[in-house]
Order: structure tokens, then sequence, then C-alpha cells
């Protein structure tokens, strides 16, 4: 069957909840056995115990992805438990404030830059030796839409995002030789919680943007992570996949 990943080894971050769920839900139904990783010990508990229900293979991970060590720790917890790692998808992040750029505090600045980018710099790192050692892997990264056209009043969510983009594509050039497929998913506005972050005027003038005239569904974007992790997408590396209804002009 297609997009099938019998016995491989996900790590997705975030996964407590929204889009990081829908992911794990999704993988693990494909036969992956996933870490559900998050910072919240209770909600990432919570989320294994629902896939579980579902029969799939799956372990919490208590981890802050913007602190090295964990992040390190984090992934040696999935190779000890389930003796290697084949997929993983960055998407822990935040949206940040909803403010023009002179309200932006260098607190807001480095809390964004830190969670959405530079957590996604750590996880990279500490998976893709892994990977490259046994030959063979795929990192999903989750970036967004504003990564590509910004967003007023979200400067450094929309900048994060555009790093992460950018790191996408120079890491997939670097490991192309070494088996190990790096991509990433940029979704437009998606109904979850970490709407809640921000106000109503800035989610209608997302919303507005869209073609489809609504939001998307966690699991829209979950398909796509599906498919850059499966290896029906083998020929595909060093892209950004969009999931905007239409949004995205480029």
């Amino acid at each position: 069957m297609f997009l099938e990943l019998p016995e491989r080894v996900a790590i997705v971050t975030g996964a407590a909840r929204g889009i990081g769920f829908a992911v794990a839900e999704r993988l693990s139904r494909a036969g992956a056995r996933v870490v559900v990783a998050d910072v919240d010990e209770r909600s990432a508990l919570a989320a294994v115990d629902r896939l579980r229900e579902g029969g799939a293979e799956a372990v919490e991970a208590v981890a802050d992805v913007t602190r090295p060590d964990e992040v390190e720790a984090m992934v040696e917890r999935a190779i000890a438990l389930f003796g290697g790692l084949d997929i993983l998808v960055n998407n822990a992040g935040i949206t940040g404030s909803d403010a023009p750029l002179s309200e932006v505090t260098d607190e807001d600045w480095e809390r964004v830059m830190g969670l959405n980018l530079t957590a996604t710099f750590y996880c990279c790192r500490a998976a893709i030796s892994r990977m490259r050692e046994r030959g063979a892997g795929a990192v999903v990264n989750v970036a967004s839409i504003s990564g590509k056209e910004g967003n007023p009043n979200m400067i450094p969510y929309s900048v994060s995002k555009a790093g992460v983009i950018c790191l996408t594509k120079a890491l997939a050039k670097e490991v192309v030789d070494d088996g190990v497929r790096v991509n990433c998913v940029a979704p437009a506005v998606i109904e979850t919680p970490l709407l809640e972050q921000l106000g109503p005027e800035a989610i209608e003038y997302m919303t507005s943007k869209v073609p489809m005239g609504r939001m998307g569904r966690p699991e829209e974007v979950a398909a796509v992570v599906h498919f850059l992790a499966s290896d029906d997408a083998s020929f595909v590396t060093g892209q950004c996949y969009d999931a905007s209804g239409g949004r995205a002009t480029y």
C-alpha cells in the first residue's frame, strides 16, 4: 500500500495537540512508532493514551526543544525505546504577540525565534547525525505561509518561519548524498488552539487571504506531512509544500 510506514520511528514535536497531534495520529495509522514530544507532560501523556487506544505504538518525551540538552535526550529516548530514528517532524511553535513592530519587545522577538527557528535547528542537528549514520531518514519542518508572504503585526513569526523554509532548503542540499531528505510544509491559517494567541482581527485577515474562504484543518496538514515523510516522496527534497487553500503566490 502507498504511504505505509511500517516499523518506522518518528519524533513529532509539539505533538500533544493541534497539527502535531494530527501528524502523530496519521503517522501511527500508517504503521510508524511515534514519540509524542511536548513540553507539557500531562498533555503529552494524554495524547499517547489517545494514540494507544487507536492501536498505535507510542510513547511520550517531555522536552523543551529550546534547550539543546533536552533535545538530545528526546532523540536518545526514541533510539533507546524503538531502536532508531527514521522521521523527525519539527512542529512545535508559537505565533507570538499580535502587535506592530514598534510594540515588539526584545523578549517577544527572542521567544518566537527561539521556539520556531532555533529549536528547529537544535532538533535537526540532533537527528541528522543519527540519520546520516544509518544512511536514511526524512525530516519535515512545519513552516507557515507567513514565512513566504509576511503577515502584518506578526513580524517575529513571519521571519522565524521564513528562516525555517531556508533552513530546510540549505540542509536538504547538505545531506542529499546521505540518504536523508528534508522538506517543509507551509500551512495557511489552521483551526488549532494556536489561534488563541491571536486577536479576531488577525484571524479574520489571514482567513480573508485564503481563496478557498476558510481555515484549514489539522488533518489536511498532516496528510502533506505524511506524504513527505514516506518513501513515496523519495525524489522530493528541499521543497516547501503549501497547505494554504490557494493563498501562496509563489
